[in-house]
C-alpha cells in the first residue's frame, strides 16, 4: 500500500515488523545474559606433524618456537584394525608387505593430515590400515573411516574451500575424494601406477596427480628403470573428475636432454601465478621448473651431494633422493628437503642460487609455516622438526616430536584445545 494514501496505512509497516519481532522472541525463548551465547574465539591456527611409525600426530604453534600444544593418537581403534587384518591373509600379506618395504621395517600408522576448516577434526591417511580416518579433536574418537581401494593410503590434499579431501589409494590407481565432513565419496578417478601426490590450484577448478610407479623394488639402476610402470601427471576437473589433461613427463625430460632423470615426479609446488611448476623426481638430487602452458621443462637445478650418501641406489628410502619441497608465499623462494644428503636449503627462484645447507637427520618434508617467513621440516631420522628462515635460509629452532615425523601440515583446533580428553 502506498505511504502517501493514507497515514494509518504508514504505520501498518513499522507495527508489522514490531509484530514480526515479538513473535520471532517467543520461539526464541528468553533473551540469554549478558554475554551468553555470544561468540568464542576462532580456531586456532596450529602445525600438525604425523608420527608415522608411532600413529600419533604432534600438534605445535604454527609460528615462533612451535611450542608443543597437544597430541592426538591417530589409530585410537588400533585393536580393531589389526583383528581385521589378521583374519583375512590377502590383507595380512600387504600389511606385512607396507611394513617390509615402504615402511623400512616399520607399520605406517599416519601419513598425511588435513583438519576440518573449523578445527574440530583432523582427517588422515593411514597406510598400513588402507583408510582414511577423520579424529575429533576433542574426545580422540572416530568420527568415520573410508577404507580405500586397494591395501595402502598415500598422500592427501584438501580443496581451497576446506570441503574436500583427496587421498591416493596408491595400490588401485585411484584417487578418491571425499567430503570432509562426512567422508561420503563426491568421485574418484583412475590415475597412472602409485598415485602419489595430490596438489589442487589455488581457484579450486583443477586436482593434479602425479603417479610415481614403484619405488620398493630393487630394479634402481638408470637402464631399468622402465621397469618402474607407467608415471604421469593426471590432472582433472575437480567437480566432475574427469581428466582433462595427462602429462607423461619422460618426453619432456627427454627434450631439455635429461633422459638421465626419472620420470617419477614426487612433492610439487605451483608459483603464485600458476604458471610454473617446481617438483622432485625420484634418485636426484635436486629439483625441475616446468612451464604449464608452454608444455616444457625450463630449467633444472642439481644441489650438492653430501660426500658421506651412498651412492647404492637401492639404500635410498622408497626412491627418493630428495623428497619434500614448499614455495614462501610471494614465490621467491624454495624450501627443499634434501633427504638423503641430510640437509635442507632455501633456493632463490629467481637465479636458483642455494643458500646455506642446513644439516637436518633424512628430511622428509617441507611446509610453509603460519606466518610465511619461513618453512618447516620433518626430520625423520632425529624425530623432530626444524623451521628454517626463508630471507636468510637459517636455521631458527628445533623441537622434538614423536616416532618418525613426515607430513607436516598448517591445521586448526579449537581455540582453548590443549589435547583430547582422557577417556
Amino acid at each position: 500500500m502506498s505511504a502517501s494514501r493514507s497515514s494509518n496505512r504508514r504505520a501498518l509497516p513499522a507495527m508489522a515488523a514490531v509484530a514480526g519481532l515479538a513473535l520471532a522472541a517467543l520461539v526464541a525463548g528468553p533473551a540469554p545474559a549478558a554475554g551468553a551465547g555470544s561468540a568464542g574465539p576462532g580456531p586456532r591456527e596450529v602445525l600438525f606433524v604425523g608420527n608415522n611409525w608411532e600413529g600419533t600426530a604432534d600438534v605445535l604453534a604454527s609460528t615462533g618456537d612451535l611450542a608443543k600444544v597437544g597430541r592426538i593418537d591417530m589409530v585410537p581403534d588400533k585393536e580393531e584394525r589389526l583383528r581385521e587384518i589378521y583374519l583375512n591373509p590377502v590383507k595380512l600379506a600387504y600389511f606385512l608387505g607396507v611394513r617390509a618395504t615402504a615402511g623400512e621395517g616399520h607399520d605406517q600408522f599416519v601419513d598425511d593430515m588435513y583438519t576440518t576448516p573449523d578445527g574440530s577434526a583432523v582427517v588422515a591417511s593411514r597406510p598400513s590400515f588402507a583408510d582414511v580416518v577423520s579424529i575429533d579433536v576433542r574426545t580422540g574418537r572416530v568420527n568415520w573411516r573410508f577404507p580405500v581401494a586397494g591395501y595402502r593410503a598415500d598422500h592427501m590434499a584438501v580443496s581451497p574451500d576446506g570441503t574436500r579431501v583427496a587421498i591416493s589409494a596408491s595400490t588401485a590407481n585411484t584417487v578418491h575424494v571425499l567430503d570432509i565432513a562426512s567422508g561420503r565419496q563426491a568421485g574418484s578417478f583412475t590415475t597412472g601406477d602409485k598415485p602419489h601426490e595430490n596438489t589442487y590450484t589455488r581457484d579450486g577448478r583443477f586436482l593434479w596427480n602425479s603417479s610415481i610407479g614403484d619405488v620398493t623394488s630393487a630394479l634402481d639402476a638408470p637402464w631399468l628403470d622402465w621397469t618402474k610402470g607407467d608415471r604421469k601427471i593426471t590432472v582433472v576437473d575437480a567437480q566432475t573428475f574427469r581428466p582433462v589433461r595427462v602429462i607423461d613427463m619422460r618426453a619432456r625430460l627427454d627434450a631439455f636432454g635429461r633422459s638421465d632423470l626419472s620420470d617419477a615426479v614426487r612433492p610439487m609446488s605451483f608459483a603464485p601465478d600458476e604458471s610454473k611448476l617446481y617438483f622432485q623426481v625420484s634418485f636426484f638430487n635436486g629439483f625441475v621448473e616446468y612451464d604449464v602452458a608452454a608444455d616444457r621443462i625450463t630449467r633444472i637445478k642439481t644441489l650438492p651431494q653430501n660426500p658421506a650418501t651412498s651412492t647404492d641406489r637401492t639404500t635410498w628410502v622408497n626412491d627418493s633422493r630428495h623428497h619434500g619441497m614448499s614455495m614462501s608465499p610471494d614465490g621467491a623462494k624454495l624450501c627443499i628437503a634434501g633427504t638423503m644428503d641430510d640437509y635442507v636449503t632455501v633456493v632463490d627462484r629467481a637465479t636458483l642460487e642455494q643458500g646455506p645447507l642446513v644439516p637436518a637427520a633424512k628430511p622428509y618434508w617441507a611446509t610453509v609455516d603460519g606466518d610465511g617467513s619461513g618453512c618447516v621440516i620433518s626430520e625423520s631420522g632425529a624425530d623432530r622438526v626444524t623451521a628454517i628462515d626463508f630471507a636468510t635460509g637459517a636455521k631458527r629452532v628445533s623441537v622434538p616430536v614423536g616416532d618418525h615425523p613426515q607430513r607436516v601440515r598448517i591445521g586448526h583446533v579449537p581455540a582453548d584445545w590443549t589435547g583430547p580428553a582422557a577417556r
